[in-house]
């Protein structure tokens, strides 16, 4: 299968809503409101797969901007994070690499657009691929620390509480 990854276009919302609604709908970690946080949030980046030249989205990746509580005034540390996630891919196309591609692509992303690092909530063994690995100095409350993975691809290591944006939120 080849796979073409492009940055989302206005007629993808819907399409991306539903994917993320079903690739979430039996995984035993989820909130079950990764649709509604993909439709709340204002994306920095939005890219999604389709597969050869269909027109049917099987796969999305997000990256939003975060917050860290205790950067100090003027510190540029904390400029240039994001925050990665949901990442989705369809059902029916799971295991197939879909999901390494988007992460490659998100990465490949915020290293061209010079990016400071990126944070994201899950499973190790699957994110320690990319090189996200747990950071004492980064913290996400009510998180266990080995679920919550940072990578820094230029400057220094910021510390600080880590907020992602609001629509992370959302309850059913």
């Amino acid at each position: 299968m080849n796979l073409h990854i492009r940055p989302e276009s206005a007629d993808d919302r819907q399409a991306i809503s539903r994917l993320t609604q079903r690739a979430f709908e039996h995984a035993p970690h989820a909130s079950h409101t990764e649709h509604l946080i993909v439709d709340a949030l204002l994306l920095s980046v939005s890219l999604v797969a389709t597969r050869d030249d269909e027109d049917e989205i099987v796969g999305h990746v997000a990256l939003s901007p975060i917050m860290l509580s205790s950067a100090p005034p003027g510190s540029t540390a904390a400029t240039g994070w994001y925050g990665l996630g949901p990442i989705s891919v369809s059902p029916e196309c799971q295991g197939q690499g879909i999901g390494s591609q988007l992460m490659q692509a998100a990465l490949q992303h915020l290293e061209k657009t010079e990016a400071s690092g990126c944070v994201l909530l899950g499973d190790p063994a699957f994110y320690s691929r990319f090189g996200f690995r747990p950071r004492d100095e980064l913290v996400l409350p009510g998180v266990p620390p080995e679920y919550f993975q940072a990578i820094c691809l230029r400057g220094d290591w910021p510390r600080g509480i880590v907020s992602f944006h609001p629509a992370f939120d959302i309850s059913l």
